[in-house]
């Protein structure tokens, strides 16, 4: 379990990494480091002058291929200047972005004797979910669902899209399905105080 102590030391870490390398391109250091591997993924969101939040970069690291700390300087980075989906970001947009750190645990498939069981064994506010099919994958947080009030099917067809499939290829025997919790901190505005996100009672 991650403290909000150190949830909000991640947050912090992903601004300063993001700030450092738009203003002198470098990439900082992690001032401490544990042993600890993790997937973590970074969500940038603009807020606007009436308060609402649209998405302006997410990247990350869905295995724990890296240590915490290294993976979030990496992906709040990958977050503000790789995501195909936006330009990269300006130094002039901070000061309008909410930073968010998402720590995964492992993804494990889930084993169903019929792809139509699927539904059954996903959370909405829970579970997070990777898609593998025969032509790519797809990632979906699981703060995403709730966020966007989806139901499990809309859940699942939406992450087929994301994937680059056709919305009922989960159903396919040769797709693989993926469920992964996560533990959700982020700023309540840009700079401001810090919380854990709870998105589900169990998490």
């Amino acid at each position: 379990m991650i403290s909000l102590l150190e949830g909000a030391d991640l947050v912090c870490l992903a601004r300063s990494a993001v700030e450092k390398y738009l203003q002198e391109s470098v990439i900082i250091k992690p001032g401490k480091e544990t042993s600890e591997k993790a997937g973590v993924f970074v969500t940038l969101n603009y807020v606007t002058p009436s308060r609402r939040e649209h998405l302006r970069g997410c990247i990350g690291f869905p295995l724990p291929e890296k240590t915490l700390y290294q993976g979030v300087i990496d992906a709040a980075i990958a977050a503000a200047t790789e995501d195909p989906r936006f330009p990269p970001l300006d130094v002039q947009e901070l000061n309008y972005i909410v930073f968010e750190v998402s720590i995964l645990t492992p993804p494990q498939e889930i084993r169903v004797n019929n792809p139509a069981d699927y539904p059954k064994e996903v959370e909405i506010g829970r579970d997070g979910l990777i898609l593998q099919w025969r032509f790519g994958s797809g990632l979906l947080l699981p703060q995403v669902p709730v966020e966007l009030n989806w139901d499990v099917e809309e859940y699942l067809a939406n992450m087929c899209y994301k994937a680059g499939a056709p919305p009922d290829v989960w159903v396919d025997p040769s797709s693989k399905l993926y469920k992964f919790q996560a533990t959700v901190f982020k700023e309540v505005e840009p700079k401001r105080q810090i919380i854990r996100v709870g998105y589900h009672n169990n998490i």
